[in-house]
Order: C-alpha cells, then structure tokens, then sequence
C-alpha cells in the first residue's frame, strides 16, 4: 500500500500545481450547466402569429379575443392583424412571423350551426419546438372556445385529473445529472488518459519500472489517483451544481452521503473505463482525438439531456451498455426525487461490475516493460 499512496500522492501533487486543469475539471462544466440549463427548456413565448380574417363576424371577434388573453397572460404568442393572405404568407416565408392562422369565410355560421367550423394554423415547421408550442396553445384556446353556456355540475364525459408525485422540475435541474457526470469524466478522461499517455511519452514510466512494484500496484496507483480527482470534481458540481439549479434541501445529511457513494463508484467506473482504453496507447493524440467522440458516445445517449424512451432502437442498445445512462439515472434518483439507495441498487451493480471487469482487462493488457 505504501508504493501505491507514494504513486497517489505524486499525482495529487502534479494535479494540484496546475490551477487551469483544476479550473477545466471542476468549474467549467458548472459554467456548462447553467448555460444549457437556461438554454434549453424553458417555456417558449412572444412567438408572433398572423391572423387572417376572412369572417369578420361575431365569433371571430371571440376568437381573436381568446388570443389576446394568451398574448397578455402566457404570452405563448402575439398576434398581428393581416388584411391580405399573401402578405401574411409571405412574411411567414421570411422570418417575420412564425405562424399564420386563416379564419375561413363563413366560419360565424358554422359555429353556430355546429356544422364542423374549422380554422388553419398554417406555421414554419422548421422550428418543431416553436411549432409544438403553437399546437398545443391554440388546442388549449380553441378548448376554451368551444365551451359555452354552463358547465354542468357532475359532468357526463369521463376526465383526467392530473396529480404530479414531485414538484416542478426546470431543465437545468434536469440537466444537473448529466453535468456531473460528465465532470467526473472529464477527470478522468485526463487522469485515465492525458496525464497517463504524457507520462509515458516524457519517460516518467521507467522510473516506475525499474521498482519491484508489481503490475497491479501501478494500476491500483494510476486509478485511484485518478478517481479521487474524479472524486473532487463530482464533489464540487453536485454541491454548487444543486444549489445553483435549485435542488431543494442539496446538502442534507442523507442524501449527501447516498450522493457521495454514487460520485465514488462513478468515478472508479469511469477512470477505469479510461486506463483500459489507453493502457496500450503510446501516441499522446490519441486519447486527446478520441475525446470529442467517447464524449459523444457516451453523453447523449445516457437519457442525460433527452429521455431515452424518445431514442430509435439502436440507439438504445448504446444506452443499455453506456456506463453513463446508470450514473445519470442513479444522480437523478437521488437529486430530483430524493430517493433512497435501493432505487439506485441496479444502477449501483452495474457501475461496480463494469469496474471490475475493466480493472481486470487492464491488468491483463498492461505490459510492465517500455
């Protein structure tokens, strides 16, 4: 053990001396999350929709009533009065406008014949989260519209009564998960591989090799040193990631420990997932040209920024093997609904499996010579 803390201790040491790898490992993904968290997620609004009213009746003048509610209140979107259906168009052509709804001559009349009135929402589709969201305001308007007179006290149609288990929760706390796990990859992409690799290249290696230290000596050293760096990374985005986020109660005792458990065994996942990767490795472009793709790889397809049920099935098969999709989902029990270890007890076995299989291959293909 005294071999291997002395390979631990001059590792912390080198990581310590070098105040931009800490600023690259531990802050720069907190400047991550927020700026994804507030990017993506929030609720669209002030989109601007043309109206073209063909009708000009009283029901229109409802219509267009309900949608300045929205404009005034949700502020889903605005809407702009048009005289001609060709002006309309073609400002939807160029950006001005994102949508247009075209009231039909005769509508008046079919609404209160009750004879099918409809009206067109003729939108830019190339924006589907602009176009989703001008679906389903004006559904929910035209809801509104098609109720009148009073409701009836026991309703006759069946209904849904929607109770939510958690409260609230905006994309950045849903993104937090994700972000932390990627801190401690990020560490260990470094530890497991830069560092690993630029030892090497600079001869550092053959002072280790001329020692009667053994092959898993020198693995157990290279990774723990390496996952406790892992370690303070995870340590520092959850505390400040939560706190930044929102996350209720963040540093109850409890939870912080569960949180702490999950942060160790991600960070032995990952950096040994790393070392076997680059344990043959001698190039130090190597691990510096994969890092873009493994973080591809693993990131997105871990349900980290998009659930997974919404991915096509070959996509899932990568998730069901992906290290990350256990951390991210582990981080998520325990942030966002503040569940308990047995929630995690899957997520947990997988992580401590996955390690020792990728301890034990790397200590197979380690070569103890230059």
């Amino acid at each position: 053990m005294q071999r291997i803390f002395a390979l631990i201790e001059r590792d912390l040491r080198k990581f310590r001396r070098s105040p931009a790898l800490i600023m690259t490992t531990m802050f720069f993904p907190l400047v991550q999350l927020v700026i994804l968290g507030y990017a993506f997620g929030g609720k669209i609004k002030d989109l601007k929709v043309g109206v073209v009213d063909q009708d000009k009746q009283i029901e229109t003048v409802r219509l267009r009533e309900l949608c300045g509610a929205i404009a005034a209140n949700a502020r889903t979107f605005e809407t702009t009065l048009y005289a001609d259906e060709r002006q309309a168009m073609k400002d939807l052509r160029d950006g001005r406008i994102n949508a247009v709804l075209e009231i039909p001559p005769g509508f008046s009349r079919r609404v209160i014949a009750k004879d099918a009135p409809q009206v067109a929402l003729i939108e830019d589709n190339t924006d589907n989260f602009a176009s989703g969201s001008l679906q389903a305001a004006l559904i929910e308007l035209l809801a509104a519209f098609n109720q009148r007179g009073t409701a009836p006290r026991v309703p006759a149609q069946a209904t849904l009564s929607v109770v939510e288990v958690y409260p609230y929760v905006p994309y950045i706390q849903y993104l937090l998960s994700g972000t932390i796990v990627l801190a401690i990859f990020i560490s260990a992409m470094i530890g497991g591989g830069i560092i690993f690799i630029d030892d090497k290249s600079r001869g550092l290696h053959e002072g280790y090799l001329v020692t009667p230290i053994s092959k898993l000596e020198l693995i157990l050293g290279f990774n723990l040193s390496g996952a406790i760096k892992a370690f303070l990374s995870g340590l520092v985005l959850t505390t400040l990631g939560a706190v930044i986020s929102g996350i209720p109660h963040p540093l109850e005792p409890v939870r912080l420990v569960k949180l702490l458990v999950v942060i160790i065994v991600t960070a032995l996942a990952l950096i040994s997932m790393m070392f076997l990767l680059m344990v043959r490795v001698n190039d130090p472009l190597v691990p510096r040209a994969t890092f873009g793709v493994l973080n591809t790889l693993l990131y997105f397809p871990s349900g980290a920024v998009y659930p997974i049920n919404g991915f096509p099935p070959w996509m899932r098969v990568i998730a069901k093997a992906d290290p990350f999709t256990y951390a991210v989902h582990a981080f998520k029990v325990l942030l966002l609904k503040n569940g308990g270890l047995e929630a995690i007890a899957f997520d947990l076995a997988f992580l401590v499996v996955f390690t020792l299989v990728m301890m034990t291959l790397a200590t197979l293909l380690f070569k103890r010579t230059l």
